[in-house]
């Protein structure tokens, strides 16, 4: 019982740390937001600024286009999310449903895709997207992003189906439904949660990209947040350290707030009153 009791302690204090290393990036950051520029100069540092200003939110809208920016993000990132949940949704169910040596063929692509570096692949796709004219815009990066995405969105959403009960899209042939009724009616809304946490994922990643709106935007109201929290930078590598510090903590708000309000969708039962008494 003791031993128990010590493992579990163990376990607590291991979470614990992990939990604070976790938060410490993130509230040092909020801390430094908040700082005037004399504490931000100061040789002890605290954790809770003595006197909070919001002077360096007011000097990075001024200095930067944050809303372009903020805007340019947004639908970069649910665009990309949408299509490559469109895409991978009906692909990942044929390579779950149909053993075969093209579904294995795939499922192995993409595992090998994930390790190719992003300078690899950025100049091929810099040529197909001077092609199509897409070079410099927004759309021509919601391709680039699902184009990277799919992969993993692929290879999460084959787990999910894979763990769906094949006994429910029987009873759903019996009825009468089709291939395509069937992913419509009944594996898709059973793999909400996946399709949830695999739409989260790929929003996550295209929000917070940066090497490939760097390459592709050249234009100064095309370009994506993270590009812009950069130009907080001087030419001599000397940070604007307030006001950097205020626009990289708007931006990860988004992707806190949308994690807060789904994630009881992502950690629901994913088959509650799926079966038929």
């Amino acid at each position: 019982m003791r031993t128990r009791r010590t493992t579990r302690a163990g376990q607590y204090l291991a979470l614990l740390a992990y939990l604070v290393f976790l938060a410490f990036p993130f509230l040092w950051l909020l801390s430094t937001a908040f700082k005037p520029p004399r504490e931000l100069g100061s040789l002890h540092p605290t954790w809770v600024p003595k006197d909070p200003t919001l002077a360096n939110f007011r000097q990075a809208f001024d200095e930067q286009p944050l809303l372009d920016a903020l805007l340019n993000s947004l639908v970069a990132a649910v665009g990309a999310a949408v299509v490559a949940v469109l895409i991978a949704t009906p692909m990942a169910y044929v390579i779950a449903r149909r053993r075969t040596l093209l579904a294995r063929a795939a499922t192995g692509w993409v595992v090998v895709s994930q390790a190719f570096p992003f300078v690899l692949v950025i100049i091929p796709l810099f040529l197909v997207l001077k092609n199509l004219r897409l070079i410099n815009s927004v759309p021509g990066l919601i391709m680039v992003y699902v184009v990277w995405a799919l992969p993993f969105a692929l290879w999460m959403l084959v787990g999910y189906v894979r763990a769906l009960p094949p006994e429910l899209e029987e009873a759903a042939a019996v009825d009468g439904a089709g291939r395509a009724r069937t992913l419509v009616s009944v594996t898709a809304p059973l793999l909400a949660p996946g399709i949830v946490a695999t739409a989260l994922f790929a929003f996550v990643t295209a929000w917070n990209e940066f090497f490939f709106a760097l390459v592709l935007l050249k234009s100064p109201e095309k370009q994506t947040l993270p590009v812009v929290l950069t130009h907080f930078i001087g030419d001599e590598g000397a940070a604007d350290l307030g006001p950097l510090a205020a626009a990289a903590f708007l931006a990860t708000l988004p992707s806190l707030v949308i994690f807060a309000v789904i994630q009881k969708r992502i950690t629901g039962g994913m088959l509650a009153g799926a079966v038929k008494s």
